[in-house]
């Protein structure tokens, strides 16, 4: 896709975007006493100094950084490439919903197709290292979903969010799509198992990233990707947390922005549903399926929508086997699981073992069973 901004005014924008001590607020503030980036840096020191710190000033009117120059020349070379693209706060295309937010982004990196950007999103986010329950229900919510004209977002990360992105690809082209918001830059893959993944999306929707090209994964970047995740959609659905998690940064981001936030409950035992216990606490919505979502923001958007995923009414395995049956939905405890099972505890241990290396059930941390996948 070309440029649709002369490279030199373009260039402004990215400059300003990595001016060092300038962030999001800052740079609108800039932008509203002096116009536009281009304009910003065709003001003399002392112009800028009579409204704005010395420092500052001086920082503006001085030349930029080799390094700066040079991420600045190798932008413009990835943007002038086909499906690569810069949204400044300028541009049309820049997602509405961000503009409501206190701080938009000065810019966005996008690969895929910016027409997305614009269609009513709901986030679905969890844990990385969900349970298959948790894996199944992001991939039908998000499915569902998106056939219903609702784009998906995540974060491209392990587990949950990868579901949802492959949930809502599994809906087809004709579906809401799915958005990828990393907190990467755009040319950068993280983590690394989801690479095939990221290209899928890149081609049949879009990944988003504020971050400069070339930025790795460090730790206090990611709420800024949740933070864009939330502003980006109308509502986030939590579907497994532990507390403290990346997800409640999120739920949290999507409340203070008024967005709506959902919560699917889970298993008083298990740790990765004590997140999401708290946001329902707290008044996030407690959803079973779907519907319950499109309820709350407005139905179905394309069609008169298809049949809502629903639990099935066994849980998935060999539904006669006793043990299968005992672990039912959930993370059961051995001692539970002893006696739901009707087993002696040595028929237990050695059927848990057949079934463990088969893959119809996983091992826990905490001394605790879950139905695998298989």
């Amino acid at each position: 896709m070309p440029l649709t901004q002369h490279p030199e005014e373009l260039s402004a924008w990215l400059r300003l975007s990595l001016e060092p001590g300038v962030g999001p607020v800052t740079a609108r503030e800039l932008m509203a006493e002096f116009g536009t980036p281009e304009c910003l840096y065709a003001r003399s020191e002392s112009e800028l100094a009579a409204r704005i710190p010395a420092k500052i000033a001086r920082q503006l009117s001085s030349p930029p950084p080799e390094a700066a120059q040079a991420l600045i020349a190798r932008t413009l070379q990835w943007a002038a490439e086909p499906a690569n693209r810069i949204l400044t706060l300028a541009d049309l295309d820049y997602p509405p919903s961000l503009l409501e937010t206190h701080d938009p982004p000065v810019l966005l990196y996008l690969i895929g197709d910016a027409t997305l950007l614009a269609r009513p999103a709901i986030a679905i986010v969890g844990a990385r290292n969900a349970t298959p329950d948790g894996v199944g229900h992001a991939r039908a919510f998000a499915r569902h979903l998106a056939r219903n004209g609702w784009m998906v977002t995540s974060g491209l990360a392990l587990g949950i969010d990868a579901a949802a992105h492959e949930g809502a690809l599994e809906a087809g082209p004709q579906a809401g799509g799915t958005l990828a918001v990393i907190g990467t830059g755009a040319d950068v893959v993280y983590p690394a198992r989801n690479r095939a993944l990221a290209h899928r999306i890149a081609a049949a929707g879009a990944i988003v990233s504020e971050l400069p090209l070339g930025s790795p994964a460090i730790a206090h970047q990611f709420p800024r990707r949740n933070r864009l995740v939330a502003g980006l959609s109308r509502g986030v659905l939590v579907v497994e947390a532990a507390m403290h998690s990346g997800s409640l940064i999120t739920a949290r981001f999507a409340t203070d922005m008024g967005r709506e936030v959902f919560a699917i409950p889970g298993s008083i035992h298990s740790p990765l549903s004590r997140g999401c216990h708290a946001l329902i606490r707290q008044g996030a919505k407690l959803v079973e399926t779907a519907n319950d979502i499109m309820e709350e923001l407005g139905g179905p958007l394309t069609g008169a929508g298809t049949p809502d995923p629903a639990e099935p009414a066994t849980p998935p395995g060999n539904p006669t086997d006793p043990v299968i049956r005992a672990l039912g939905y959930g993370p059961v405890q051995y001692d539970a699981l002893l006696e739901r099972a009707g087993l002696s505890a040595q028929a237990l241990q050695a059927r848990l073992l057949e079934l463990e290396l088969g893959g119809q059930v996983i091992r826990l941390p905490g001394g605790r069973y879950q139905v695998g996948a298989a």
